[in-house]
Parts: structure tokens; C-alpha cells; sequence
């Protein structure tokens, strides 16, 4: 366990908000008495959350300007959003088929999201949460990142870099008042996701979590400083698997048709 922070009066910016695991983050997150301010592109779908929730919506594009080399959607939802104690990082989106075959475009596209933007997020939010001596920074990575997941070559491989930096800034982050860096990975989950990948879940197993069990998994981590947690947890075996003996686990993700 790691620090826990309070979240009856946080301040909590949450991206990807205006549907699915962001939308019941809000949710949970407002129950717990944290003042939210949402970011999504739906302005439509946000400013319904934010009525619900009795948050703030800031629509954006947060890949806004890139091409300029500026990151002005992200800067500009910093400013935005004002001081933040807890960052969840959640917006992010798929593209399922073989890798040969993914449009480069695409490709960098989805590491932006996935990747690059929760750590330029990160970058511009964690002085202020170190400088008021509390904060919380909550990275939504996927069960894909922890085990390679076929035709889902640069998911996957967005989602193992997010576990990483976040453990790498839990050993940057040390000593009273720092602030706590948590991972959730979820399973495969009951939200718009694969419908805007445009490729649909087509599994029976796993069932299909509903976001609202992310959401509290999320809330947990900031409220009990977890710095990791899978959703659901039985998902933490295959990820210890691949670790301790790589070769059993990948003739069983072959089996079952889905890691390689």
C-alpha cells in the first residue's frame, strides 16, 4: 500500500469523461464529495455527465495542435481545469486487426492518446500536487498491457508503456506529502470502446465488466493508495504468468486464441 488521499473536496480532472469508465469515474468520484472537472470531445455527452455530477465540462481535443508541435489541447485544458489534486487519465481509444495493415497515421495517433498525452498531462499537473504537498495521478492502462493481446500490437504495447512510467515515477516520487501514482488495468469492459474501434467484442469469455467496477477500483486506488489493480482481479494471474514462466503462458494465450 501506498499513500492514500482524501477525496471529499479534491480536486479531480477527469479525461475521457462524457461516456463509459470516465463517465462512472465522475460519477463515483462526485459521491465521495470531490468537486470534478470533466474533459471529452462529446460536448453534448459532457455536459450531461457534468449536470449529473455537479462538475465542470471543458470539451476538448486533446491531440489539439500536435501536428504544430505544440500541445496546445492539453495546455490548454491545464489551464483550463486550474489546480488539480487528482489526475485520472483515462481517455484513450483501440484499433484491432494485424499490425502490417494498421495505417501509420493510425499508429501514431493511438500512441498520442494512449501514451503521450497522460504523460504530458502528468507532466504539467504533478508540480502544482508536489508544490501543495498532495495529489494523486490515476493512469487507466488495460489488461492488454500487462499481456500482449493479438492484433492489438500498438494497444497493447501504449498500455505496457503507461504501467511502466508509472512505476517509474512511484520511485521519483518518495518521501511526506509526494504524490501517489496508481495503475488500474481493466479486463475487457461494457462500454462505446470497441464499437469506436470498429472492431465489436466478439468473445463470450470474459464476460464484459461494467465501467461502474473500474470506477470503484479507481476511486480505491486513490482512496488506499494501491499503486496497481486489475479489474477484474483474477486478471492478475495471467499478468503474473506471463512474467514468472513466459513460455506456459504463451501456449495457453495460444490455445485460447487471444496473447501471443
Amino acid at each position: 500500500m501506498g499513500r492514500g488521499s482524501r477525496l471529499d473536496g479534491a480536486r479531480v480532472l477527469v479525461t475521457g469523461a462524457s461516456s463509459g469508465i470516465g463517465a462512472a469515474t465522475a460519477r463515483a468520484m462526485a459521491a465521495r464529495g470531490a468537486k470534478v472537472t470533466l474533459t471529452g470531445r462529446d460536448a453534448g455527452r459532457l455536459a450531461a455527465v457534468a449536470a449529473e455530477t455537479g462538475g465542470r465540462a471543458v470539451a476538448c481535443d486533446l491531440l489539439a495542435d500536435r501536428e504544430a508541435g505544440r500541445d496546445g489541447g492539453v495546455a490548454g485544458l491545464v489551464a483550463a481545469a486550474g489546480p488539480v489534486d487528482v489526475l485520472v487519465a483515462n481517455a484513450g481509444a483501440g484499433w484491432a486487426g494485424p499490425f502490417t495493415g494498421m495505417p501509420p497515421a493510425e499508429l501514431e495517433r493511438l500512441v498520442r492518446l494512449d501514451l503521450v498525452v497522460p504523460m504530458v498531462l502528468t507532466r504539467l499537473l504533478l508540480p502544482g500536487m508536489i508544490e501543495s504537498g498532495r495529489g494523486h495521478v490515476v493512469l487507466v492502462s488495460s489488461i492488454a498491457g500487462a499481456v500482449g493481446v493479438r492484433d492489438e500490437a500498438v494497444y497493447s504495447a501504449a498500455k505496457a508503456g503507461l504501467t511502466v512510467f508509472a512505476e517509474a515515477l512511484r520511485h521519483e516520487l518518495r518521501g511526506p506529502g509526494a504524490p501517489g501514482v496508481s495503475v488500474v488495468l481493466p479486463g475487457v469492459v461494457d462500454t462505446p470502446f470497441f464499437a469506436r474501434r470498429g472492431a465489436p467484442y466478439a468473445r463470450r469469455r470474459p464476460v464484459p465488466v461494467p465501467p461502474e467496477r473500474v470506477a470503484r477500483a479507481i476511486v480505491a486506488a486513490v482512496e488506499r493508495g494501491r499503486p496497481e489493480s486489475y479489474v477484474p482481479a483474477w486478471l492478475r494471474l495471467p499478468a503474473r504468468l506471463r512474467g514468472a514462466a513466459p513460455g506456459p503462458f504463451r501456449l495457453l494465450a495460444r490455445r485460447a486464441g487471444g496473447s501471443a
